[in-house]
């Protein structure tokens, strides 16, 4: 896949987190249950979305996470910056240094059109509306059924 595991998994969770809408915060045990990621690994995700600024976490018997900014204003883009830098949408994607016009791999210019595409694409989807056509039902956030906001 295009995208690491860290940011297929943070993606998932912060639509989750849209899905559900409010301002609760919800246990991360809970999300990890729910959408079968490793309590460990989605920690070690929603660290790295706090330190962002697009989530907030409070720790006690009501502790958990939720959106620290509007669904409406947080991309998928913005996610994935998050989780991984900005090198998605910088760079080869053979991962060879210095791949430019002047030297570039087999595949440079399929892949700087489709960087373009797939950055625009991101940029543009929020968790809000992705949130909404989760509610409204036919998509899922797991290997097993539709989404569900349990």
């Amino acid at each position: 896949m295009l995208l690491s595991k860290t940011s297929e998994y943070g993606i998932r969770a912060m639509l989750h987190l849209a899905g559900i809408g409010g301002d609760e915060y919800v246990p991360v045990k809970k999300i990890s249950q729910t959408l079968n990621i490793s309590f460990h690994f989605l920690t070690k995700i929603f660290q790295q979305l706090a330190r962002a600024g697009l989530i907030s976490s409070y720790r006690g018997p009501n502790g958990g996470v939720r959106l620290e900014i509007d669904a409406s204003k947080i991309t998928v883009k913005a996610v994935v910056v998050a989780l991984d830098g900005p090198d998605l949408f910088t760079q080869c994607v053979l991962g060879l240094p210095g791949c430019t016009e002047d030297r570039p791999c087999p595949l440079h210019s399929h892949w700087i059109t489709s960087r373009k595409e797939i950055e625009t694409m991101l940029g543009q989807k929020t968790l809000a509306e992705i949130g909404s056509d989760l509610r409204s039902g036919g998509y899922r956030l797991t290997a097993g059924a539709e989404w569900t906001d349990a």
